[in-house]
């Protein structure tokens, strides 16, 4: 478990790193260039009197240091799912092997116990860390040594209930993000609106220019911000669900497979 937490929380690090170096170098060399191009030709064409339609692009709309920050943390975040959604799909495909080789109509015994957890102990680490197997071998090492059914039934209980509230504690950085996201575009808003009145004088004069440059910080960063949230809270209720979905398909091997053949001499 230690040196599971460890990987992650190196994968992490490193993810967020490359995710930072890969937008900002997209913003420096493709993105605000773009966006300063067109919005310096709306200017021009704003200051010549020509009657125009500024069109809405995509590189005004994402340039701010608020919506890079955005994109960076969703990146991060889904870097963050991808990791967990990866390890939950090999456990997803381990309840589909049988672990526990017993028979049909067979017993199984207290004394029989340490015979079926061999399978079991097997398995190399990073099976054994999953939560079936983990499950499995805790019951079986519960009804060796109390030989008592609903014992047995209490720790794959115990088991699977604490391996929910783990995967869901291990989500609250991805919750912080989801958090964090809209905080931003509201940050960008905020800044936005106050570079506009900050050029208030200036829209008295006649130039209106920079207000609306202004102005467009502000509700382009509450956009683009809201979109992403969007996008992580959908992706984080999928995760949630599969790792749900894990949970009771144990505890639903554990009664199948274990649970109805114990019995107790």
């Amino acid at each position: 478990m230690k040196l599971q937490l460890s990987s992650e929380f190196i994968y992490q690090l490193f993810a967020l790193l490359i995710i930072i170096i890969v937008v900002h170098g997209a913003y420096v060399g493709i993105i605000r260039p773009n966006a300063e191009a067109i919005l310096e030709v709306q200017m021009a064409l704003q200051a010549s009197g020509e009657e125009f339609v500024p069109e809405r692009s995509i590189y005004v709309v994402i340039r701010d240091l608020e919506q890079e920050a955005c994109f960076i943390l969703l990146l991060w975040a889904l870097a963050i799912m991808g990791y967990k959604g990866r390890r939950l799909l090999h456990e997803q495909e381990i309840l589909k092997q049988s672990l526990l080789d017993i028979p049909e109509g067979t017993s199984l015994l207290p004394q029989d116990a340490r015979e079926y957890s061999r399978a079991l102990e097997a398995l190399d680490a990073e099976q054994q860390d999953y939560l079936l197997p983990r499950t499995l071998l805790a019951a079986l090492q519960r009804f060796a040594t109390t030989a008592s059914i609903p014992a047995v039934s209490n720790t794959i209980k115990e088991q699977c209930d604490g391996e929910s509230d783990r995967l869901d504690s291990e989500l609250s950085m991805v919750r912080y993000i989801a958090w964090a996201i809209p905080s931003i575009g509201f940050i960008g808003t905020v800044r936005g609106i106050g570079d506009a009145l900050g050029q208030a004088y200036k829209a008295v004069e006649g130039d209106i220019s920079g207000v609306t440059v202004s102005l467009g910080v502000a509700f382009n960063s509450t956009f683009v911000a809201l979109v992403l949230s969007i996008v992580i809270m959908f992706c984080l209720h999928q995760l949630q669900l599969s790792q749900e979905r894990l949970v009771q398909g144990s505890q639903r091997y554990c009664d199948r497979n274990l649970m109805r053949h114990l019995v107790i001499s």
